[in-house]
């Protein structure tokens, strides 16, 4: 052991070992974190398996609410598209009566007009 190659050779080794053994020690460090971080997650799981038979009668409820809710919107849409299209049927209803009472004036009107003769209007005078 007297030249530097065997020293060389001792301390590279001795380097590689507790380099492995430091990897060795962080591996085993991770996995009980990644254990405890696991074991933490079940727990949790656990107590949101026991709060959903307690949540789930008024979950019901509100959704059984919000159903009747939904089914009075649509049958009060129903209703108003019924409203809408009567409305629709009286706009054109009316339309159509001021169309021909429109006409019927510009008849009128123009029956009351009478011509004036055939002498111009400035020989009148």
């Amino acid at each position: 052991m007297s030249s530097s190659t065997e020293w060389w050779s001792i301390s590279w080794s001795v380097g590689v070992g507790v380099m492995a053994v430091l990897i060795g020690l962080g591996v085993l460090i991770l996995c009980m974190r990644a254990g405890a971080l696991l074991t933490r997650i079940g727990r949790t799981l656990d107590e949101v398996d026991r709060q959903i038979p307690v949540l789930s009668a008024p979950i019901a409820t509100t959704l059984t609410h919000v159903g009747g809710i939904a089914d009075t919107a649509d049958s009060t849409l129903a209703r108003l598209g019924v409203a809408v299209g009567q409305l629709e049927g009286v706009a054109a209803g009316a339309s159509r009566t001021a169309s021909t009472l429109g006409s019927l004036v510009a008849t009128a009107a123009s029956g009351l007009r009478k011509p004036k003769g055939d002498t111009p209007a400035s020989e009148t005078r």
